[in-house]
């Protein structure tokens, strides 16, 4: 699915976040374009995460704005940010959060079925991203029969699968070999760019950050360089 948008697809401007006496966001504007993928980088503590989660309201920053497509998104209820959570964004963990009761192809239907898509539709939808994925013929797996790239792979198509404005992945690879970290990157980059997705990404690894066209580095609650650079491709 693509989507349109005259200004940038997501904004961020003057976030600041305490948690008690420490300044985890100390004013920190960030613009992400429409199929966009950057990766925001830092040291432990940095306020990356912080960053992240402020992004898609899942945190309330103590002063500042987040916009979506030019909606303020925390002059929502948390009901309504539920819902852009669930329609509008994606998520990508770094241990997948898959649910480990349900096969892959019921983990990935779970999204569009709980925005209302009937159950036979969202089966179908999702095998079809399971196959675009290379995961044909293992639908019927549970997590714990996956290699852990296999896993990232149905995390992914469960993020992809609604259509989603943003993607957001949370150390993607932490959890993964560097081979396999590198094979999810390009697939995580290849199917959001397709998608017409924007693409955030938290990691501590340059390799992980080269994938994106663009690096922002975050140091003490603020953006201390913001660069773009050509993206790595499959090779």
């Amino acid at each position: 699915m693509s989507h349109t948008t005259s200004g940038p697809r997501l904004s961020a401007r003057g976030l600041v976040k305490q948690f008690g006496a420490t300044t985890a966001l100390a004013g920190v504007d960030l613009d992400v374009a429409a199929g966009e993928s950057v990766a925001v980088m830092g040291p432990s503590g940095s306020g990356k995460s912080t960053l992240l989660h402020c992004l898609a309201g899942i945190l309330v920053p103590d002063a500042g704005t987040v916009a979506l497509s030019g909606r303020g998104l925390h002059d929502l209820d948390e009901r309504e940010r539920s819902l852009v959570r669930r329609r509008q964004y994606g998520f990508v963990f770094q241990f997948g959060q898959l649910l480990a009761e349900l096969p892959a192809i019921e983990n990935v239907a779970l999204a569009p079925m709980l925005l209302g898509t009937p159950r036979r539709e969202a089966t179908e939808l999702a095998g079809r991203w399971l196959a675009s994925l290379g995961l044909a013929g293992m639908e019927g797996r549970r997590p714990g029969e996956l290699s852990g790239g296999q896993a990232q792979r149905v995390a992914v198509a469960r993020a992809l699968i609604t259509g989603p404005e943003v993607v957001f992945a949370d150390e993607p690879t932490g959890a993964l070999d560097q081979a396999t970290g590198q094979d999810v990157m390009r697939v995580l980059t290849e199917t959001t760019r397709l998608a017409g997705a924007s693409l955030v990404v938290v990691t501590h690894d340059a390799g992980v950050a080269a994938w994106c066209g663009r690096r922002v580095e975050v140091r003490d609650g603020r953006v201390v360089a913001d660069e773009r650079r050509a993206p790595e491709v499959a090779r």
